[in-house]
C-alpha cells in the first residue's frame, strides 16, 4: 500500500520535532532501563533507579516485564540480584492481615522510566506510585485517591513512626546491619496487622504523601545525617532533575552521530548499565566493611559490589578510559579488602567476598591498571595480597579459603585434576553442583598466573616473575592436539575420554564452567601467539573460529540449554550470551582475517543487542555484558587486559567523540558508514596510515582522531597479515 505524502510528511516532521527535542534534553533520553527486561533463559535485566556507582538502587519487584503485578517497592536494592530491604506497598480502604500477599496490578504502557526517575499507576486502587533516587537517598510520592484512608503497608515490626518521622531497621545477609532514617510531608501512624505485618496510616485530607529517607550502614545517626545533608530540603522536581543531569554528564561523555535511532538507545542503554557497578558505600568519613565486619573511618570512597569474572574483560577497561581516578578508588577498595580479611576479593559484596565462579581475574585488572598508568595505592600491598591468593588459596569454584589437596596437586604438576564421567567424588570440599571446572579452572589461572608474573617483573622480582611465567604456560598441559580441544586429564596425567561440545553435566562444569569446550577453546587471551602456534597456524586458526561460528549444536536447542542453559546468544557454537566468549569474533584480527572480525561483530551486535524487552542475550551481569556493547558499538576492543592495547571492529556510529578525563578528546570518524558499509577500507590515526588493525591506550588517551574509510564490501588483501603489538 502506497502512503499518502501528507501522512510521509506529517511523520517527518514528528521526527525532526522529536529529535530536536531530544537534542535539547540530551542523550540521556535514550537510555531505556526496560532494555533486557525479558531473559533468554536465566537473569531478566532490572529497570535500575540509580545515580551512577552510588549506593541507592530501587527497581519495581516483580518476576520480569511481562508480570503485570507488582510484589512492592524497595528502599534499597543492597546488592546485584541479591538482596532489597526495606520493602512497602501502598494502599487504601480496610486493611486485612492477607493484604501483604496482594500484589499490585500496574499497566506497562502507563510506566514512565528513566535512571533518575519512575512512575506508574496501580490500577485497583488507583495509587500513583513515583520515585527518584540520591546517593545514600531517596524519595517517593504517592498520590492516593482523595477522601480515603491511605496506608504504607511494610512486612516487618521494624519501623518506629512519630508523627512524620520513621525509623528503621534490619539485617541484610544476617550480619550487615541497615538503618533507615526518613520523613513523611504529613502526619502518621503506624501499628500492626499481624504479627509480623506493619502499617503506616497517613491522616488528614492529603491525597498526595512525599516520602524521603536516608539509608545508611554505620548507625541511625549516620542514617538522619546523611538525611540532612543530601535530601532535606529538597523539593521532588529538583531533586529529580538533579539525577538527570547526573546522567547526562555520563552520556555526554561520548557523543555519537549516525546510526539508527535503535543503535543509540542500545548504545546508551549499555552505557547506563555500565555505571550500575561497583557502588560507593561510604558515608562521608565512616563506612561498614564485611570483611572486618566493623565501621571503618575513611577519606575516600569504599567500592563493593563487582563480579571479577564477568568485569575483567570489558567493564574495568571502559572505566579506565572514561573515569581512571575513580577506577583507582574501586582499586584502592579491593586493597583495602584484602588488609581487613587475609584475602583479595573475587565478586566483593556488601557482606564480604562471594565465593562465586572461579579464578583470580582482580589480579589481571590490577595489571591493567598499572600497564594503562593509573595511579594503585598501596601497590606492594595488592602485590601481596594476589601473591597470597595465587599460593595459598583453594582455586576450587564458589569456595573460599586456603588451598587444599587438589591445589597441591595443580602446584606440582600444572593442571587441575579432573575425574571420568560417572566417577564419585573423592574431595569433600568440592561443591556438589559447581564441581570441579578443571579445564576451566587450568586455563584462568593460567591468566591470573601471567598477570602477576608481569607485576612482578615490574616490580623487580624476579624469582616470583620466573614462577609466575611458568605457571602462565599451565593450559599448555590440557591441550590435546589430537581432538584440537582443550580437555580434561585425571590425577595419572592420562586423557579422559568426552565430548567437549556435550560432556561435564549441567553447564559442563566437571571440566568446564557454564559453557563447552567450544568456547574453552579460546581462552588463552594472554598468550595468543602460543594459542595460535598449538593450532598449527593462522590459517588452522581462522577455520577453527569459521567452525565456531558455523557447527551445529547436533540437537535441539531445549535439549542442549537443558545441559548448558547459560550458553544463550548462540551462533553455531559461539556463545553471545556468556561472558567467555566476549573477545573471541576479535581474534580473526589477529590471524590476518580482520574482515570478519568487521562482519562477525556487526552481526553479533544486530542480532542480539536489540533496543527491546529480549535485547540482553544472556545475564548482563552489572556491566560485563554492556561494556562489550559499548566498545563494540564505538569500534574497538580490549583482547587483553593487561596488555594496553585495542584491536578494532566495525563502529556502528558515523563518529564517536569520547571526552576524556584530561580534557582531550579521541574521535573515531567512520565514513560511508551504514547498516551495509561496515567493512574498512582504509584507516589512519592522526593522519598516519594503520598497517595494523591495532593502536595503543596510550594513544588513545593523548587524544587524537581514527579514521576508518567504510565500505560495502571486505576487503580482503587489507590487514591480510598482520601481528598484534606486544
Amino acid at each position: 500500500m502506497q502512503l499518502p505524502f501528507k501522512f510521509i510528511l506529517a511523520t517527518g516532521l514528528l521526527f525532526l520535532c522529536a529529535c530536536g527535542e531530544l537534542k535539547k534534553q540530551g542523550a540521556e533520553e535514550y537510555i531505556d532501563p526496560t532494555i533486557g527486561n525479558m531473559a533468554v533463559l536465566l537473569q531478566p535485566t532490572r529497570p535500575v533507579m540509580q545515580l551512577p556507582n552510588e549506593m541507592i538502587r530501587m527497581y519495581p519487584i516483580r518476576r520480569d516485564h511481562s508480570d503485570d503485578q507488582i510484589s512492592g517497592f524497595p528502599l534499597q536494592v543492597v546488592g546485584h540480584n541479591q538482596g532489597t530491604v526495606f520493602v512497602m506497598k501502598p494502599a487504601i480502604g480496610v486493611l486485612q492481615p492477607d493484604t501483604w500477599k496482594k500484589k499490585l496490578t500496574y499497566d506497562r504502557d502507563l510506566e514512565i522510566i528513566h535512571p533518575w526517575y519512575y512512575k506508574t499507576t496501580l490500577l485497583d486502587d488507583s495509587i500513583t506510585v513515583e520515585f527518584t533516587p540520591g546517593r545514600k537517598t531517596g524519595m517517593y510520592r504517592f498520590s492516593f485517591p482523595k477522601q480515603s484512608t491511605h496506608y504504607l503497608i511494610c512486612a516487618s515490626n521494624g519501623y518506629q513512626v512519630n508523627g512524620k518521622q520513621i525509623t528503621g531497621y534490619t539485617l541484610f545477609h544476617d550480619d550487615v546491619p541497615v538503618y533507615l532514617y526518613g520523613q513523611f510531608s504529613t502526619a502518621a501512624v503506624t501499628g500492626l496487622i499481624a504479627d509480623t505485618l506493619q502499617y503506616i496510616r497517613f491522616d488528614g485530607a492529603a491525597s498526595d504523601v512525599t516520602f524521603k529517607y536516608a539509608v545508611s550502614y554505620v548507625s541511625l545517626a549516620n542514617a538522619r545525617h546523611l538525611f540532612d545533608e543530601e535530601i532535606n530540603d529538597k523539593g521532588f522536581d529538583s531533586f529529580s532533575e538533579h539525577g538527570r543531569e547526573c546522567w547526562r554528564k555520563v552520556t555526554d561523555q561520548i557523543r555519537v552521530e549516525g546510526g539508527t535511532l535503535a543503535q543509540r538507545r542500545s548504545f546508551y542503554t549499555a552505557l547506563y548499565r555500565c555505571h550500575s557497578r561497583m557502588v560507593n558505600i561510604a558515608e562521608d568519613s565512616l563506612y561498614y566493611s564485611g570483611y572486618n565486619k566493623k565501621v571503618n573511618v575513611t577519606h575516600e570512597p569504599f567500592y563493593v559490589d563487582d563480579a571479577c569474572w564477568d568485569t575483567y574483560q570489558a567493564l574495568h577497561p571502559l572505566r579506565m578510559i572514561l573515569n581512571p581516578a575513580q577506577e583507582e578508588a574501586m582499586l584502592a577498595s579491593y586493597v583495602r579488602m584484602y588488609e581487613q580479611s587475609g584475602w583479595m576479593p573475587t565478586f566483593p559484596r556488601i557482606y564480604g567476598d562471594h565465593p562465586c565462579m572461579n579464578g583470580f581475574h582482580s589480579t589481571i585488572i590490577f595489571l591493567d591498571a598499572y600497564r594503562k598508568g593509573l595511579k594503585i595505592r598501596s601497590l606492594d600491598r595488592a602485590y601481596e595480597g594476589m601473591k597470597k591468593n595465587a599460593l595459598q588459596a583453594t582455586m576450587l569454584p564458589w569456595k573460599n579459603g586456603p588451598a587444599g589437596a587438589l591445589d597441591s596437586f595443580y602446584y606440582a604438576h600444572g593442571y587441575f585434576p579432573a575425574l571420568a564421567p560417572g566417577e564419585a567424588e573423592t574431595h569433600a570440599e568440592v561443591h556438589d553442583f559447581e564441581k570441579r571446572q578443571a579445564v576451566a579452572v587450568t586455563l584462568g589461572h593460567s591468566y591470573d598466573d601471567w598477570a602477576l608474573a608481569q607485576l612482578a617483573a615490574a616490580l623487580k622480582k624476579p624469582g616470583d616473575a620466573a614462577l609466575f611465567s611458568q605457571r602462565a604456560r599451565n593450559y599448555q598441559h590440557l591441550w590435546n592436539s589430537e581432538k584440537k580441544f582443550f580437555m580434561p586429564k585425571d590425577e595419572k596425567g592420562a586423557w579422559i575420554e568426552i565430548d567437549p561440545a556435550l560432556d561435564g553435566g549441567p553447564g559442563g562444569r566437571e571440566y568446564y564452567d557454564e559453557n563447552n569446550g567450544w568456547t574453552y577453546l579460546w581462552q588463552v587471551q594472554h598468550d595468543i601467539p602460543g594459542l595460535i602456534k598449538l593450532m598449527n597456524g593462522e590459517k588452522a586458526v581462522e577455520r577453527r573460529l569459521d567452525e565456531l561460528f558455523r557447527t551445529e549444536l547436533g540437537m535441539p536447542k531445549y535439549e542442549f540449554w537443558h545441559r548448558f542453559p547459560d550458553a544463550t546468544g548462540l551462533v553455531g557454537q559461539f556463545s553471545m550470551g556468556n561472558e567467555p566468549g566476549f573477545h573471541i569474533p576479535y581474534l580473526y584480527n589477529y590471524v590476518g582475517a580482520a574482515w570478519k572480525t568487521q562482519k562477525r561483530v556487526r552481526e553479533l551486535l544486530d542480532l542480539w543487542f536489540k533496543d527491546n524487552v529480549f535485547g540482553i542475550p544472556g545475564d548482563e551481569d552489572g556491566g560485563g555484558m554492556s561494556a562489550f556493547v559499548v566498545f563494540s558499538s564505538m569500534g574497538f576492543y580490549p583482547v587483553t587486559p593487561g596488555i594496553p592495547i585495542y584491536t578494532i571492529g566495525s563502529p556502528v556510529f558515523s563518529k564517536v567523540s569520547i571526552a576524556l578525563p584530561s580534557g582531550k578528546e579521541f574521535t573515531i570518524i567512520a565514513k560511508n558508514c551504514s547498516v551495509v558499509n561496515k567493512y574498512i577500507r582504509k584507516a589512519t590515526l592522526n593522519g598516519e596510515v594503520l598497517n595494523a588493525p591495532f593502536f595503543t591506550h596510550q594513544q588513545l588517551m593523548q587524544g587524537g582522531v581514527l579514521e576508518l574509510e567504510m565500505t560495502e564490501y571486505p576487503d580482503k588483501r587489507w590487514w591480510a597479515s598482520v601481528h598484534a603489538p606486544e
